[in-house]
C-alpha cells in the first residue's frame, strides 16, 4: 500500500485541454499567461508584448525518426494537459503558442509515448530531466494510492525562453540501456540454478585493480572505491554523508588528487554491486585488494520511500554475506551506526553499466550526497515495460523478458528451479513459443533488476490498473498478473554463508533476504529475447 503519510501532490482535469488547438496554449489560473509589466531586456513585438515561446524536438528509434509517437505537455501549474502532438514522418514534434508572462512563470512538463516502446529523454540548457510524482492525476483516494512516476522533460517558460533539442530515444528491449553482470556464484547445487545457467556478464576473480593511490577500481562496474573500508568511521547516516563528502587526497591514505565532493556515499546499486554471491564473511571475491572490510553493516546513500515527509530509514548491506537490513532498527538514520564506504565515478567505462536506483529526493527533502539527489546511474526509461501479448513482458531496461503470471509457480526452491525449466508455450498462461530448457529462475542480480526505489510496495505497483481521473480512461493495466504481496519469490543463487539457504527477494519492499530453500516460495521466469 502507499505509504499513509504522502499527500496527493496534484489534481488534474483534462476537460477540453486536449481539443485546444497548440497555437492557443495561453494559460490562466495563479495569474501565469496574464499580461504583466515585460522586462525591457527581452526582445518584443512591434507592439511591447512579449512573444510566446515554442518546444520542439525529434524522436528516435536506434537512430532513426520514429513517427507516430505522442507527446504530452503538460502545465503543473493548474495541473492541466495544455495539448498533445505527433511526431511525424521525421520524427519531429512541436508546441507552439507558449505564453512567456505572466506573475508566475508557466513550468511545463512533457513526455513521449507510443505502444511498444518506452523512451528516455535528453535536451541541452533551458530544461532538465526528471522523474515526478503523478499518482495525483489518477483514480484513487489519496491516501493507499500506488505510486507511479514519470521520467519528463521539464522547463520554466520564460521571456525568450524557447526551447529546441527536446528529444526522446525510445526503446523496446532489442537494445537495452544496461546489461546485467553475472552474480559470481560458482557451485551448482541444482540443474538450472544460478551457476550452472552462468546468466549475466562474466567476470574474473582480477575485477578489483589496487591503483596505489588509496582507491581501487572496478572493472566490472568501472566504480572507484575507497581502499580502506574501515578508514571513515561508523556513524549514522547523515553523518556518514558528510564525512564521505569531506573525502579528498591526503586523507583515509589517497593520494589520488581527488578533491571534497568528488567522493560520495554509494547507492544501493553501487553498493550491491560489490557483492560476490560465491563468497562470505566478507561477501567479497577472494584475494581483493581492500583493506579493513568489516563484515558488519553498511550504509547505502539510498533512502527507504518516505513519502514527501521524508523516510526516517536508509537502506543497508550486511557485507558478512550480502544480506539487505531494512529492519526500521539497524538502519535507522537517525540512530544506527553502520559502516561508512566511498565511491566515486571512474574515468572510463566498466563492463556494465549500472541502473539508476529510481529514487530521488522529494521538494522539501533534498540531502546534499545521497542518492536523490545525486542520482547515480543510467536513467529509468518511461514508461519501461512492454506487453508483449502472449503472456511475456519485455523489460527496456535489460532487455530481459519475463513471465507475465506471478503466481504460476509456488514450490521449495529445488522443485521450482526445475520447474521453471520446464515451462514452455501452453502452460502458466504462455503463447509464446517457447520450449522447455528456454526459461530460468532469476539470479540475484535479475530479480533485484526489476526494482524501483522510489516505490514502497513493489508487487502493488506491478498489480496496479492506473485510470486518469480526467477521462476515466485506463493508461496502464497491471505489469505482471497477481504479484503477491508479502511473500518471499525465489532466485536461484544459493546463500555461500548458509548453501541450506537461497537468497529472495521480498515482494513488499524489494530487499534481498535468505530463506531454507525447504520453504515454499513464488518465483518468477525470466529468459532472453527469443530469435
Amino acid at each position: 500500500m502507499r505509504d499513509s503519510t504522502r499527500l496527493v501532490r496534484r489534481t488534474w482535469f483534462l476537460s477540453m485541454a486536449l481539443l485546444v488547438p497548440l497555437a492557443l496554449l495561453s494559460v490562466a489560473g495563479c495569474n501565469v499567461g496574464a499580461s504583466a509589466p515585460s522586462d525591457p531586456s527581452s526582445s518584443q513585438t512591434d507592439n511591447g508584448a512579449v512573444p510566446p515561446n515554442s518546444i520542439s524536438g525529434e524522436v528516435t528509434f536506434k537512430g532513426n525518426p520514429l513517427s507516430g509517437v505522442t507527446v504530452t505537455l503538460f502545465l503543473t501549474n493548474n495541473n492541466t494537459v495544455e495539448g498533445t502532438t505527433t511526431t511525424d514522418a521525421n520524427g519531429n514534434y512541436s508546441f507552439t503558442g507558449i505564453s512567456a508572462t505572466g506573475d508566475v512563470p508557466g513550468e511545463y512538463q512533457f513526455w513521449a509515448a507510443k505502444a511498444g516502446y518506452s523512451f528516455y529523454p535528453s535536451v541541452g540548457s533551458g530544461a532538465k530531466v526528471i522523474r515526478w510524482d503523478y499518482t495525483g492525476q489518477f483514480q484513487g483516494n489519496g491516501v493507499t494510492d500506488i505510486g507511479i512516476y514519470f521520467t519528463v522533460i521539464d522547463y520554466i517558460s520564460l521571456p525568450n525562453g524557447s526551447l529546441t533539442g527536446a528529444n526522446f530515444t525510445a526503446y523496446d528491449g532489442s537494445i537495452p540501456l544496461v546489461s546485467l553482470a553475472a552474480t559470481g556464484q560458482q557451485t551448482s547445487f541444482v540443474p538450472g540454478d544460478d551457476a550452472s545457467e552462468h546468466a549475466g556478464v562474466a567476470w574474473s576473480a582480477s575485477r578489483f585493480t589496487n591503483n596505489g593511490d588509496g582507491t581501487v577500481t572496478d572493472s566490472v562496474t568501472g566504480l572507484v572505491w575507497l581502499r580502506d573500508a574501515g578508514c571513515l568511521a561508523p556513524a549514522v547516516w547523515a553523518t556518514a554523508i558528510t564525512e564521505v563528502s569531506g573525502l579528498a587526497t591526503g586523507t583515509c591514505g589517497l593520494t589520488d588528487s581527488s578533491k571534497a565532493g568528488d567522493w560520495r556515499l554509494p547507492n544501493l546499486n553501487e553498493l550491491e554491486s560489490l557483492i560476490d554471491t560465491s563468497a562470505a564473511h566478507p561477501a567479497l571475491t577472494p584475494g581483493h585488494p581492500f583493506q579493513n572490510v568489516s563484515t558488519a553493516i553498511y550504509w547505502s546513500s539510498t533512502s527507504y520511500f518516505g513519502g514527501q515527509l521524508g523516510s526516517p530509514t536508509a537502506w543497508a548491506i550486511r557485507m558478512d554475506d550480502g544480506r539487505y537490513i531494512n529492519d526500521s532498527t539497524l538502519n535507522s538514520k537517525a540512530t544506527a551506526v553502520n559502516g561508512v564506504w566511498a565511491v566515486r565515478t571512474s574515468a572510463g567505462p566498466g563492463a556494465v553499466r549500472l541502473a539508476a536506483t529510481g529514487y530521488y529526493d522529494e521538494p522539501g527533502q533534498v540531502v546534499a550526497g545521497d542518492d536523490g539527489s545525486i542520482q547515480a546511474g543510467v536513467g529509468l526509461p518511461f514508461a519501461r515495460w512492454i506487453d508483449n501479448g502472449n503472456g511475456t513482458l519485455t523489460d527496456t531496461l535489460t532487455g530481459l523478458v519475463w513471465m507475465k503470471a506471478a503466481d504460476c509457480i509456488n514450490d521449495s526452491w529445488a522443485n521450482a528451479v526445475a520447474r521453471v525449466q520446464a515451462l514452455s508455450s501452453g502452460q502458466c498462461g504462455l503463447t509464446d513459443g517457447s520450449k522447455p530448457g528456454q526459461w530460468r529462475m532469476p539470479n540475484r542480480n535479475e530479480m533485484q533488476s526489476l526494482e524501483d526505489r522510489m516505490v514502497n510496495n513493489v508487487a502493488d505497483f506491478m498489480n496496479a490498473t492506473y485510470v486518469w481521473k480526467s477521462s476515466g480512461t485506463v493508461y496502464r493495466e497491471p505489469i505482471f498478473s497477481s504479484f503477491q504481496g508479502y511473500n518471499y519469490y525465489w532466485t536461484s543463487t544459493t546463500d555461500a554463508a548458509s548453501p541450506g539457504e537461497a537468497w529472495t527477494v521480498f515482494s513488499c519492499d524489494f530487499g534481498v533476504y535468505d530463506i531454507s530453500k525447504s520453504n515454499g516460495g513464488y518465483t518468477l521466469a525470466v529468459r532472453q529475447a527469443l530469435e
